[in-house]
């Protein structure tokens, strides 16, 4: 086994502080440094996890020459600025979703990685889920037959949060339903359009000038006779939070249940009616993963409830993915290869989101995905 390590500093220490015992165990990985404004913060965490490098600047850690890469999970507005200066600045970057808030935004952090050389990898949970991993492990083996349809949805209530959540628009936070129509086949976007629905209070219209409750859209894909539908929820529309992915073969398809914590079903074709649908338990993927980080699959990092991000347990505790995140993008730094997702497939993915709402806002004009993020395959 390869026993290089990659020096990580985690920025953001709320969500974040999910990650760092991941590191911590991960083989090629070390833990090096950790970055928060707050300093008790900073210092709280920073004692719980024996780490010693602390730093309250953004840049000042990226003049630091022992950081080869940076974990950004700082508020979403900040994502794009703080990837470029870590590009800029000789660093490997792993962002937490989205990429970007702007299609111009997505477009330069492509260049940079290309200009640089070096790695970005946008860090999508459910692309890396226990549910999305067992459609995948299906369609792999042919089990699906010929994928005909996909379908996700992301509906969650955000009232309460604060700083630059009242009033977002749905598909500027597009990501957990996207990602997975597109991870699935290893397809991009050609184009979308995207119809509102519904209206929020006016009191959050003006944050964003979007009146839309529910937004949902169709992408077509490149090269492909695939299309998927997505749709988004986050003010004003009771529903429980539910991030759902959905597959439609040939041979079998793959639903997510209406209510949080009951089985996938798997449908198969040919069968008598009343026999076509299944339960069936997901089963878990640790095993994918080096043995030291597994058991991070199945619980949090804090072994109390209290202490865990809202999004987390919120989420259901994101598919177990955040090991997978860990070892997807360190593994990439190791083997120098490309992640997924990398910056031109993360910026398909985000910019998907941020054209739908466009669209909603011309009423579901067709608009098509800017050359930069295409050229995968």
């Amino acid at each position: 086994m390869n026993e290089k390590k990659i020096n990580v500093a985690i920025i953001g220490l709320g969500f974040g502080a999910e990650f760092i015992p991941i590191y911590q165990k991960h083989p090629n990985a070390n833990m090096y440094a950790i970055c928060q404004r707050n300093a008790d913060s900073l210092n709280k965490i920073g004692d719980e996890f024996g780490i010693e490098k602390r730093y309250q600047d953004y840049d000042e850690l990226l003049k630091d020459e022992q950081v080869d890469a940076v974990h950004i999970n700082t508020p979403i507005p900040n994502h794009a600025e703080q990837s470029l200066k870590a590009l800029r600045a000789g660093k490997h970057v792993a962002c937490t979703v989205p990429m970007a808030t702007t299609v111009e935004e997505c477009r330069q952090l492509v260049e940079a990685v290309e200009e640089t050389g070096l790695t970005y990898m946008m860090m999508e949970t459910v692309v890396y889920a226990r549910e999305f991993l067992f459609m995948k492990e299906m369609y792999e083996n042919g089990e699906l037959g010929k994928v005909q349809f996909l379908k996700a949805s992301h509906q969650q209530d955000m009232d309460g949060w604060p700083n630059y959540w009242p009033g977002l628009p749905p598909m500027h936070y597009a990501t957990h339903c996207v990602g997975p129509v597109l991870g699935l086949t290893r397809n991009e976007a050609e184009y979308v359009s995207c119809f509102g629905s519904g209206t929020i209070s006016e009191a959050l219209h003006h944050h964003y000038n979007s009146p839309f409750a529910v937004e949902t859209a169709h992408i077509k894909f490149k090269d492909s006779d695939l299309s998927a539908h997505v749709y988004r929820s986050l003010f004003d529309t009771a529903r429980q939070y539910r991030e759902s992915f959905e597959v439609y073969g040939s041979k079998k398809a793959v639903e997510w249940p209406l209510i949080e914590g009951q089985p996938l079903i798997v449908h198969t074709a040919k069968k008598p009616e009343s026999e076509i649908p299944q339960e069936v338990e997901c089963p878990d993927y640790a095993h994918l993963l080096p043995e030291p980080i597994q058991r991070f699959t199945t619980g949090g990092v804090y072994d109390e409830d209290d202490n865990q991000h809202l999004s987390f347990t919120q989420g259901a505790g994101h598919g177990g993915s955040h090991p997978h995140l860990v070892h997807e993008f360190i593994s990439a730094l190791v083997a120098g290869r490309q992640p997924f997702p990398n910056a031109r497939q993360s910026a398909n993915i985000t910019c998907v989101g941020i054209l739908a709402h466009e669209s909603a806002l011309k009423g579901g004009e067709i608009i098509r995905l800017p050359d930069f993020t295409l050229g995968n395959k």
